[in-house]
């Protein structure tokens, strides 16, 4: 990065939230263009220790969906020919993005050589590229990456799973086998990274109801009547 201007910074930037709005709004005139009935895609937001695998799978078994968590991982280290151990530690963290992005956009790789340049910025292209084609064969659930953000609002039930801090820190240390003070820490900052991953990628506030057509509190909602409410919400909207 030595060199870089702050204007180069800001410029740069600027480009990658336009490059992010182009892809998204491209995506969005390719569905719009679609007739009534296409298949959907259920992007799944979730606050730490909300168990949204758990209910992921609940609703994937119960429509005959893919569920993609960890197995997006695997597949966006396959297209980048990478291990998948090597992008893991980027999910959903921040890693000097600012810095990163520029320093990618400013003196980009060949293409060939992102192989070798694994930088977060390099990731969240690929990982928009996959869950992009994810949607267009729809009728998968998509945990957690972003999805609520990169995938057109018209055939997707943007869903966030919520509770309150007590309640899911009691939920992590119980399925991790931890004690509670380690999963308040765990918790805390997991909450932290995911936040800062969507706002430094996709310029939006995960908190913000208005990003979502569900939220449910897990607390209410046990995993199974969690997957209920969903599934009958996705057949309705793809009804309409």
């Amino acid at each position: 990065m030595t060199g870089t201007t702050p204007a180069q910074l800001t410029e740069t930037l600027q480009h990658l939230h336009s490059h992010w709005e182009r892809r998204r709004a491209a995506a969005a005139q390719r569905w719009d263009t679609l007739p009534p009935g296409d298949v959907f895609t259920i992007a799944l937001a979730r606050e730490a220790g909300t168990q949204g695998t758990l209910i992921a799978r609940e609703v994937g078994k119960r429509l005959g969906w893919q569920v993609y968590d960890h197995e997006l991982l695997e597949r966006i280290a396959v297209d980048m020919g990478l291990r998948t151990a090597l992008l893991e530690s980027m999910d959903e963290r921040r890693q000097s993005w600012l810095l990163e992005a520029a320093k990618t956009f400013l003196s980009a790789p060949a293409k060939g050589d992102w192989g070798q340049v694994v930088t977060e910025s390099a990731y969240v292209h690929f990982l928009i590229k996959v869950i992009l084609a994810l949607g267009v064969h729809g009728e998968c659930v998509i945990v957690g990456r972003g999805a609520s953000f990169i995938l057109p609002a018209k055939t997707t039930l943007r869903v966030r799973l919520i509770g309150p801090v007590r309640d899911r820190i009691a939920t992590w240390s119980r399925n991790l086998g931890i004690s509670e003070r380690e999963a308040a820490r765990q918790v805390r900052t997991i909450d932290r990274e995911r936040a800062d991953f969507v706002q430094d990628h996709f310029f939006k506030d995960p908190a913000d109801q208005r990003n979502y057509d569900l939220i449910l509190n897990v607390a209410r909602f046990s995993v199974a009547m969690s997957a209920d409410v969903i599934v009958e919400a996705v057949r309705q909207l793809a009804r309409k």
